[in-house]
């Protein structure tokens, strides 16, 4: 199955892989760029942290290949392992979106980005979530059976 079929299929599990793909972008990108605002808003960094912390943690979520290549902890990879329905995806990324939108209260930046696209990946899972579709994990993104193949 090719991308445009996987976006063809209307599983909001799948544009919200996606745009959990382009939140892990962009958490990382505007991490880097706010976390140089250490002279002129301190908090602000506290922010730009937690968005670094959300790129690694999304990308573990949506790259599950990335579990049997990368060493890490057994609680960690169980921790990654329980975020697997479309509603415990929506919550996590309503609660990252959340700490991003608070970001606002310290300082107006850039962060509001990576809010919007968060608020965006959870309002997909839920719809998901709600409509009943199962998850189904982009076969480009190492879901559906290709790291059975790997390993």
């Amino acid at each position: 199955m090719s991308l445009k079929d996987e976006f063809a299929t209307r599983n909001f599990s799948i544009y919200g892989q996606w745009l959990g793909i382009l939140s892990m972008i962009l958490c990382f990108a505007l991490g880097i760029a706010n976390f140089f605002n250490l002279f002129f808003h301190p908090l602000l960094v506290i922010f730009a942290i937690l968005a670094l912390v959300s790129c690694f943690i999304i990308l573990f979520i949506e790259v599950p290949l990335l579990l049997r290549i990368c060493p890490t902890s057994a609680s960690f990879d169980a921790a990654i392992r329980r975020v697997s329905t479309n509603y415990m995806r929506a919550g996590t990324y309503g609660v990252m979106a959340v700490i991003q939108w608070v970001s606002i209260a310290v300082a107006t930046s850039s962060l509001i980005a990576a809010a919007v696209v968060l608020t965006f990946t959870a309002l997909c899972y839920l719809a998901a979530g709600i409509k009943g579709q199962a998850f189904v994990g982009s076969k480009t993104l190492g879901g559906a059976g290709v790291a059975q193949m790997i390993v």
